[in-house]
């Protein structure tokens, strides 16, 4: 083929992949970019501050409870961990179903709203059984940071480049729906919440 059909035909190609979304070009559904500076910068500082919380911990102190009905911060982070996983399951497999638009006058909290009640600690909700610290896989807490570092990592890089249309696909919560950004967003408000909940432990009279 000439070199000038060949460059012809790759202006076609190319052509045909932006028009079909095959070459990552952003639509009109995608995220804009104050919606991805929000959430990226949410999920880098709420990682940044589970990390720190644990920064330097003896074994005593990442083991102590204090009262009968209270997480460990080992146990915490566990939850911090499996969270991390369990909830961007629901993404992935929202983002698989067909979109849901219809969905959306059911959504009642604003990205903001959303944020605010999930790092709202007076605001308590008991866990699930696979979000419990002792259904966890993980052994030790490097396994678990080890974790939920790969995860955030590779959801941080997601948020910032996707061209999926994360509004228009919906998840029912026990709170109603969202939409897979808002999930983004209650994923890294969760850590935030139960980096909150290690705090309060470090806080306490009687901490080792």
């Amino acid at each position: 083929m000439p070199a000038m059909q060949k460059r012809k035909y790759g202006y076609i190609l190319l052509t045909l992949l932006v028009v079909s979304g095959l070459a990552g070009t952003p639509s009109g559904n995608t995220l804009s970019k104050k919606e991805r500076k929000y959430a990226a910068e949410h999920m880098k500082n709420s990682r940044a501050d589970v990390l720190r919380s644990v920064k330097d911990l003896t074994e005593a102190q990442l083991n102590f409870r204090s009262g009968q009905d209270q997480w460990t911060i080992k146990e915490c982070i566990y939850h911090i961990a499996i969270s991390e996983r369990n909830l961007w399951n629901i993404i992935e497999a929202a983002m698989k179903s067909p979109a849901n638009p219809e969905k959306r006058s059911e959504i009642k909290l604003t990205d903001e709203e959303l944020v605010k009640m999930m790092q709202d600690r007076s605001f308590k909700v008991k866990t699930t059984e696979p979000f419990e610290p002792k259904n966890t896989p993980y052994k030790t807490l490097e396994e678990a940071l080890t974790d939920f570092k790969i995860n955030r990592a590779n959801h941080l890089k997601y948020v910032k480049s996707t061209t999926e249309d994360l509004r228009n696909h919906m998840a029912q919560r026990s709170f109603g729906w969202l939409d897979c950004y808002q999930i983004c967003l209650m994923i890294s408000a969760h850590s935030n919440r139960h980096t909150q909940q290690i705090n309060e432990v470090k806080n306490s009279k009687v901490f080792p």
